[in-house]
């Protein structure tokens, strides 16, 4: 007997059934506006993660030496691989290039809720736009998804925020303070204590009194007075976050948004507009999902300027969002037809099912050489909706028997006209 891994689930089809509901609805969203899929692979080198993430991202990963001799990893992440296969077709592409992934990812870290060592996500990126209208679709989708699951405004928010803003008002405290540190303290302040988290920004240059300041700006979210403080650049990005708001409002996705500039991204590629969505309970503890504008690692990988700007729904967490407000889709896997076969009878039934399968039905055949009770007894535990009986004796009459499972009334149609030009017979139509 082998354990499955720590880290790793299995899905049985009471579980994979709302899964697949949950994904084709984040897929089926992401296509009305316009996101076409790509297919990317398990493998990349790890010098591609290490290039931007340094060596230390190494412990992190399933990384190892394949049979060629070439290092090798899981990929821990898309937006690295989405990247590379922008830039090998950047010229053939029609910009913006609008691209859309639902797969699974592979980090070894600390098990917890909601987070695996092996996870999905559905990633939603547009590449060539530097306009706001182009984070505010990502918004947009992403609100549209979480509605088209069952979701309301009282049970989700995004936090939007904005780096350049973060980066804009450090600078104007310490020039040379390390930004990328002090963002990534800011991506910390909700999960440590205030000493440390002050801390962490004196460790990236500030002074106790300038960090103390900073926090309270921040935290405050007054988008005047930050941009009066921080001079021109900080209140170029005020201005941009302003103007994705505005084009939020207009695609129905500025009801979600709440401006917080405590909310800061850790990965440092991020560069504008950055937001998290969050349960609004707080019930579920941590971030469903996060997304915003990397502008400049296209050309980090080598290829032509081109700002991009994305997010990435994680379906553990926003599984827990889900179950926690009640909209969890129900688990059972939907059967609409069991035809069963007593007898010498295969042939008939086998054109029954053949004929309701066409017609887009859902429809199970005895394949183990039970008897009738045995599959009367399957049809009941697969939740068959429909029972079509295809007997010696029914055939001897040109008929079979339709039976209702839920009610257990039965009838008899002719066989001949079963299905016919029907694509859902049932009962009602026989009696």
């Amino acid at each position: 007997m082998y354990d499955r891994l720590k880290g790793f689930r299995d899905f049985y089809p009471d579980e994979m059934a709302p899964r697949r509901e949950v994904i084709d609805t984040l897929e089926d969203a992401a296509a009305r506006y316009g996101f076409r899929e790509v297919g990317t692979p398990a493998l990349e080198r790890t010098q591609m993660y290490v290039d931007k993430s340094g060596e230390e991202i190494v412990d992190e990963l399933y990384a190892f030496t394949d049979k060629g001799g070439r290092e090798v990893a899981l990929t821990p992440e898309l937006t690295p691989t989405v990247a590379r296969m922008v830039v090998a077709k950047q010229q053939a592409l029609s910009k913006p290039i609008k691209w859309v992934s639902t797969r699974p990812f592979w980090r070894y870290e600390q098990v917890q809720q909601g987070r695996f060592r092996e996870f999905y996500q559905t990633n939603v990126d547009i590449f060539g736009s530097s306009e706001p209208e182009a984070d505010a679709e990502i918004l947009a989708f992403a609100a549209d998804a979480l509605t088209d699951l069952g979701l309301s405004a009282e049970d989700f928010e995004f936090r939007v925020s904005h780096r350049d803003i973060l980066g804009g008002l450090l600078t104007s405290f310490r020039p040379d303070v390390d930004t990328r540190a002090a963002i990534r303290a800011v991506d910390k302040r909700a999960k440590v204590d205030e000493t440390e988290y002050l801390g962490l920004l004196t460790d990236a240059g500030l002074s106790w009194d300038d960090a103390e300041q900073f926090d309270a700006l921040v935290a405050g979210g007054d988008l005047d007075e930050i941009a009066e403080f921080g001079g021109d650049d900080v209140e170029t990005a005020v201005d941009n976050l302003r103007e994705v708001l505005a084009a939020a409002e207009d695609f129905g996705a500025r009801e979600y948004c709440t401006v917080s500039l405590t909310t800061a991204r850790g990965l440092d590629y991020y560069t504008g507009v950055v937001f998290e969505c969050f349960d609004s309970t707080g019930e579920v503890g941590r971030s469903v999902f996060g997304g915003g504008r990397y502008d400049d690692l296209i050309e980090s990988f080598g290829g032509q300027p081109t700002p991009a700007v994305g997010v990435a729904p994680g379906h553990a967490p926003l599984n827990l969002l889900l179950q926690r407000a009640g909209v969890w889709p129900e688990g059972a896997a939907s059967t609409d037809y069991y035809v069963l076969s007593v007898g010498d009878t295969r042939s008939v039934a086998s054109r029954v099912a053949r004929d309701l399968r066409a017609a887009g039905n859902t429809v199970e055949t005895d394949v183990s050489g039970r008897s009738f009770g045995a599959q009367m007894g399957y049809a009941d535990s697969i939740g068959a909706e429909t029972v079509v009986i295809v007997g010696e004796q029914d055939l001897e009459n040109d008929e079979v028997t339709v039976k209702e499972m839920e009610s257990g009334e039965q009838t008899t149609a002719p066989v001949d006209d079963f299905p016919g030009d029907r694509d859902a017979p049932r009962y009602d139509d026989y009696v």
